[in-house]
């Protein structure tokens, strides 16, 4: 019995172990135990079931009285545990306040960090920015006292020249001493005042000189302030991994409130038990009311002949009809605290896992952000320094190959600082680990990779030269990065993406006041022989012996520009116009099958694009040159099996690889001597490896085991092509109307 139990002494608080021990805060209040005869009671389980299933014994049959007051007793214990319900849905309303305020919380302490780190960044962009204009400003002050100096040396060699001539007029005048004593005293001033003019020289080019040197500190100054740029990006690195962390303690709360929401299920599961024994009792309760109302009729019955107990069976049957209205009220009071301990858990949770998602969602885009301010740092921190960029993409495995029977040879790491620029290549159970700028994994789309290099596509609209190429061995997806799959949009290529962006800049550009002229030029070398793709003549492009009858020469000016004589360059209004002319130089380019490759490139492909831009407003010019090169592929000759003329190929373009390697390793060196002239190919790129363009190489990888070799080679190359240093890039832009240009 209930009542029994409390009056044994086991009153003790509500809810110990349900809802954990509580903060007596001015905030907090305890439960209500207001109109309870027992005080704070807690119900569990078996105290439920043995109210449920207590039957009622009587002595006698027929003392009503005394039924009466057991069943009044019995109500009274009912409402209690009703009431212990209801202070149970109290408690739970309370805990969800204090997970509500403790979310609050999180959320300020979020909304400061992101304004420190924003903050932050914007201190970290005004730096750049006057680094930039330093440096500027630096190069302006240096070209102009080098241009200074050289016109004191020509004045100087001039004076020299002078001085020689003076020296033989004296010659001859010492024959005639007597004839032309006056002339003689002339010329030994003129001599005097050359003297003079000689040190003012000298004294003049000291302290060029020491001026030169005053520069040099400078710029020293300015790559210490480029050093300190770095390290606070490093800041910004560890920021946003601390921003990770939190944003997995978020993650680590969404698991705990998912536990404590199946923890809350099960309680519920419990509670409907519960309600389901006492809606059993409650039709017990109806049938013995029903019991009693049959008894009534039969008391009625014979209270004809017993009138004495005439009020006993009144006072019965007002006993029983306010007993089954308070059953009936206890039952509609059952069924609403239900109903509302219902609503309230399952909205209070739905909107707790919102919060929680949409939490995760800023900390997502925020990762992202800051993702993207450090590919920008990133890339301008390259540009200061002058590295080639250089991104690595592994292509899928094809149909019929495999990755040995050992697991992948090629993997990612997945740390914060390596995640999408480093690659792992295992190669007799040994790791060799290398860090890229971009590394794209097998998966990515043609879409993903150009947007990474869409930037850099922009500055040759800029005034920039720029140049990509593709490098890997045969059948590594070279081609299929610069050019795409023809007759498919999405798998388009570099090339046919780089057109489209810039015409429909060019367009968007036009309305502030910007003109361009676009003109295309493609040739391939094949076996060391320049081979114009846009010729007409076919004699001239393709012949038996694959030597072409034009001779076209390479020549660089002093400007750095790269000029191939008797080549075809095209005016191209259109980016439909050029993609004719790409499927006309792709039928004209030398392909070949070997046991690697069904359609193996046999050349090195180069596609220019020269853009030459006038701002009608401004009067400002823009030149600048986008070069986009596809490598032939480096192949062993115990894999191709190529003989006879693919033999030849194969040599030629080995060679020339191998030709690029050693001027990457000398200029890795710093040499004084860069061996460029060694093939056409290297002579060719000299401005994009040691010029001042935007350099950026592909290299590209085949993920089979039988290729770790030569990826394992490629990969190699990439590191000591991405450690080379080539110079700043230098815009190339100037004025149409020099003449306003003041002297001073």
């Amino acid at each position: 019995m209930v009542g029994a139990m409390a009056n044994n002494g086991r009153i003790r608080s509500a809810f110990p172990v349900a809802n954990g021990p509580k903060d007596l805060t001015p905030n907090s209040a305890p439960a209500s135990t207001a109109g309870s005869e027992y005080g704070p009671v807690e119900f569990s389980r078996e105290d439920v079931e043995a109210l449920l299933n207590e039957r009622i014994k009587y002595k006698s049959k027929f003392n009503y009285k005394e039924r009466c007051e057991n069943m009044m007793d019995y109500i009274k214990r009912l409402r209690l545990c009703i009431r212990w319900f209801q202070e149970l849905e109290l408690d739970y309303a309370f805990e969800q306040e204090k997970l509500k305020n403790a979310l609050e919380m999180n959320e300020k302490h979020c909304a400061d960090m992101e304004a420190s780190l924003r903050n932050k960044e914007e201190e970290l962009n005004m730096i750049i920015e006057e680094l930039r204009k330093n440096f500027e400003s630096a190069q302006i002050q240096l070209a102009k006292e080098q241009t200074e100096k050289l016109a004191a040396n020509d004045s100087l060699g001039k004076e020299k020249e002078a001085r020689l001539a003076v020296e033989k007029a004296q010659a001859g005048l010492t024959e005639e001493l007597g004839k032309a004593q006056g002339e003689l005293q002339t010329a030994n001033q003129r001599i005097q005042s050359v003297n003079d003019m000689y040190k003012l020289l000298q004294e003049y080019n000291s302290s060029l000189q020491l001026y030169n040197s005053k520069l040099q500190g400078d710029l020293d100054e300015a790559h210490e302030t480029i050093k300190r740029g770095e390290k606070e990006r490093t800041a910004i690195v560890e920021n946003i991994g601390n921003l990770k962390g939190q944003f997995s303690a978020l993650q680590d709360q969404l698991a705990a409130s998912k536990a404590s929401q199946d923890e809350i299920m099960k309680q519920k599961a419990e509670l409907l038990n519960e309600v389901a024994s006492l809606k059993v009792e409650l039709q017990q309760a109806k049938d013995e009311r029903d019991h009693h109302l049959t008894e009534l009729k039969t008391l009625q019955t014979e209270a004809a002949k017993y009138n004495d107990f005439k009020d006993t069976i009144a006072e019965l049957e007002a006993t029983c009809s306010s007993q089954s209205n308070q059953i009936r009220e206890l039952h509609d009071q059952l069924v609403t605290s239900d109903r509302q301990l219902q609503m309230n858990e399952f909205e209070d949770q739905k909107q707790t896992i919102i919060d929680l998602k949409s939490r995760v969602e800023e900390a997502e885009l925020k990762l992202v952000e800051g993702e993207k301010l450090r590919k920008k740092l990133h890339n301008t921190i390259l540009e200061l320094k002058g590295n080639i960029r250089v991104f690595c993409r592994v292509r899928p495995l094809l149909p019929g190959e495999n990755n040995g029977d050992e697991g992948k040879t090629i993997s990612y790491p997945a740390s914060l600082e390596l995640l999408g620029r480093g690659i792992d290549l295992m190669q007799n159970a040994q790791k060799h680990s290398f860090t890229f700028d971009k590394v794209f994994v097998p998966n990515t789309s043609q879409e993903d990779v150009f947007i990474e290099i869409s930037q850099l596509v922009q500055s040759a609209l800029d005034g920039y030269k720029v140049c990509i190429f593709a490098y890997g061995q045969t059948g590594s997806g070279k081609t299929y990065t610069m050019m795409g799959k023809p007759g498919n949009a999405e798998e388009k290529g570099l090339i046919p993406r780089c057109l489209e962006q810039i015409f429909e800049t060019r367009q968007s550009l036009r309305s502030q006041g910007w003109k361009y002229e676009l003109q295309v030029s493609m040739l391939e070398i094949y076996n060391e022989t320049i081979r114009d793709l846009l010729s007409t003549n076919k004699e001239a492009v393709r012949t038996d012996n694959g030597v072409s009858p034009q001779k076209h020469s390479i020549k660089h000016d002093a400007h750095g520009n790269t000029h191939v004589a008797e080549l075809t360059i095209l005016d191209v209004k259109s980016s439909r116009e050029v993609s004719f002319l790409l499927d006309h130089a792709a039928r004209n380019r030398s392909v070949g099958k070997t046991q690697m490759n069904e359609q193996s490139s046999r050349s090195h492909f180069v596609f220019t694009l020269r853009i030459s831009g006038v701002n009608e407003s401004t009067e400002q010019q823009v030149q600048g040159v986008l070069n986009l090169i596809d490598l032939a592929g480096s192949e062993r000759l115990s894999k191709s099996g190529s003989t006879g003329d693919r033999l030849k190929e194969t040599q030629a373009i080995n060679k020339s690889l191998s030709s690029l390697g050693d001027v990457i390793f000398a200029l890795g060196k710093k040499e004084d001597h860069v061996p460029y002239r060694n093939s056409k190919l290297t002579y060719l790129l000299q401005p994009c490896l040691g010029g001042d363009s935007k350099t950026l190489m592909f290299v590209n990888i085949a993920p089979e085991s039988s290729s770790t070799g030569e990826s394992l080679c490629s990969l190699r190359f990439a590191a000591r092509v991405n450690a080379c240093e080539i110079g700043t890039p230098r815009r190339q832009t100037n004025i149409k109307q020099l003449d306003r240009l003041s002297l001073g």
